[in-house]
């Protein structure tokens, strides 16, 4: 039964309670299991990569933070709250989904591919959301999204639909639609794998500035390893849903001490 009582909190590690924790999380498509009891934390602030060869559970884990996948068993906590379930008299609970939607307010994700809304201009696809579900008037979330469009370099294109714009340009505008919901946590999935080799390069751009020049908590799971080295703070290597590897950046592509990961960087880089 989905409860909405106030749920016991995660363990809080050196730092208090994480950004995100996932806590002996399992998920499994059919008889398939995906993520075998992982544990992990993010702090705030923190950019992680998650490498590893297709099928290693990356995608999933930004799929289950962003609720479009629902959990076998275990739990998610976002700075200390329950994302989908709870421990409640040492039993776990669904919550009920309007406190599940006040959670995931605070993540945003973008996707490999697009999204878009094809009958909306590019300004009304980033306005929609912060409408809608922050509440923000029209007014505000216009003003808002013709900063923010300015920042991913489509000033020029606010009144275009997405048919009438690159795949690139696409994406900045993706980009854009979920740095309006004010994120605390962003999720990238992929973000360049659907875009022409020449396209990637401004799309990244972006994505820097973003780390750069924001505080904003980071899962990025990309193929782009120069990118992964350029923006994380920690590199996660997965296999058969499982962390068997992780450290600095510097560590993990210059001299990683698992076999497989070895394997995996030599056949990517």
């Amino acid at each position: 039964m989905p409860t909405d009582q106030t749920p016991d909190t995660p363990a809080q590690g050196n730092g208090g309670v994480p950004r995100v924790q996932f806590e002996d999380v399992v998920k499994r498509f059919g008889s398939t299991t995906v993520l075998d009891n992982l544990n992990f934390t993010v702090g705030h602030g923190e950019r992680v990569t998650l490498i590893g060869p297709s099928g290693s559970g990356k995608t999933t884990i930004l799929r289950l933070l962003m609720t479009l996948e629902h959990l076998t068993d275990g739990y998610i906590w976002v700075d200390g709250d329950p994302l989908t379930h709870a421990r409640q008299d040492g039993k776990r609970v669904e919550l009920r989904s309007k406190q599940i939607a006040q959670v995931r307010k605070r993540i945003g994700m973008v996707f490999q591919q697009f999204n878009l809304f094809p009958n909306m201009t590019v300004v009304d696809n980033v306005i929609e959301a912060p409408i809608h579900v922050l509440g923000q008037s029209k007014e505000q979330a216009r003003e808002n999204a013709l900063s923010l469009l300015d920042k991913v370099g489509l000033s020029h294109r606010v009144d275009a639909h997405p048919s009438q714009l690159s795949g690139g340009q696409q994406q900045r505008v993706a980009i854009a639609r979920a740095m309006a919901m004010d994120p605390e946590i962003l999720l990238l999935d992929e973000v360049t794998s659907a875009l022409d080799p020449e396209l990637v390069g401004d799309v990244l751009a972006v994505l820097k500035d973003v780390a750069a020049s924001t505080d904003i908590t980071m899962l990025i799971v990309t193929h782009e390893m120069q990118f992964a080295r350029d923006v994380s703070d920690r590199v996660m290597m997965f296999d058969s849903g499982h962390i068997i590897e992780e450290g600095h950046p510097d560590k993990i592509f210059s001299d990683p001490d698992h076999e497989r990961t070895q394997k995996f960087l030599q056949a990517v880089i």
